[in-house]
């Protein structure tokens, strides 16, 4: 389903990196391969700054790599990207939501711009406000709500056009566990409908409870790929988090 063949990512550095860290590129991704098949669901790990929220963005063609090739279903990213992005939902904590208007304003806004129809819509609608208790507050502004429920508006946004595929960066990041568990249900509920999920995230349980498949990332580099299950089992180490750290110092 998503197959990726050696992509690394450079930036430029500003002049004071360049002074900082004597190199004019930060290789933010750098020569990853790993493929996530149809209706998987796959967790990226890694420290803070191993390159996981690049990679979302290039396998949602909303950037392209510097080197190497992405596909989803057998199409480039680089070739059908306004195609793949239709297939897609994506949802990261940076996305900026417009905080004047109410949660069910927002997601009737998005869902029209994904042209789904009227009567979908409000069926769709309604299916994810009941599976996020969103109704409690669909008539609030986003300026008046906590994190953990911009986060669930910011969640049925990124689903109401009935994407595909999901690609959520740590979405349960700064939730209570009643939000939290909101966030992981869904995506259970996704992964029972055939949905393909990636997602990062910095938690274990979330890892254990969901994934199919991960990729651990280190300093932009792939660090382990395969199934979690394998991961369990042979990676040193007495919980999910020494294995982990393990994994890590193997790579250096």
């Amino acid at each position: 389903m998503i197959q990726l063949q050696h992509v690394s990512k450079q930036f430029k550095r500003s002049r004071a990196d360049r002074k900082k860290y004597g190199t004019a590129f930060d290789d933010a991704v750098q020569d990853v391969s790993f493929h996530c098949p149809k209706g998987a669901t796959l967790g990226l790990i890694g420290p803070n700054g191993a390159g996981k929220t690049t990679l979302l963005r290039m396998i949602a063609a909303m950037m392209q790599p510097t080197t190497g090739t992405i596909s989803v279903a057998g199409k480039s990213c680089a070739t059908h990207s306004a195609s793949i992005r239709q297939q897609m939902g994506f949802m990261t904590t940076n996305t900026q939501l417009y905080e004047f208007l109410t949660a069910d304003e927002t997601v009737n806004f998005y869902g029209r711009i994904n042209q789904v129809d009227e009567s979908t819509l409000a069926q769709r609608k309604d299916e994810l406000f009941s599976l996020l208790d969103i109704h409690a507050f669909a008539d609030k502004r986003l300026a008046t709500l906590s994190t953990g429920m911009k986060q669930k508006v910011n969640i049925a946004r990124t689903l109401i056009h009935d994407p595909k595929i999901l690609l959520l960066d740590e979405p349960t990041t700064g939730l209570d566990v009643i939000a939290s568990r909101h966030i992981t249900d869904l995506i259970q509920h996704s992964k029972a409908n055939q949905r393909t999920v990636i997602f990062s995230t910095h938690r274990f349980n979330e890892v254990k409870l969901l994934c199919d498949d991960i990729v651990v990332m280190n300093h932009g580099r792939l660090s382990y790929h395969g199934r979690f299950n394998d991961f369990e089992r042979n990676t040193v180490g007495a919980t999910l988090e020494e294995k982990f750290i393990h994994q890590l110092e193997v790579q250096g």
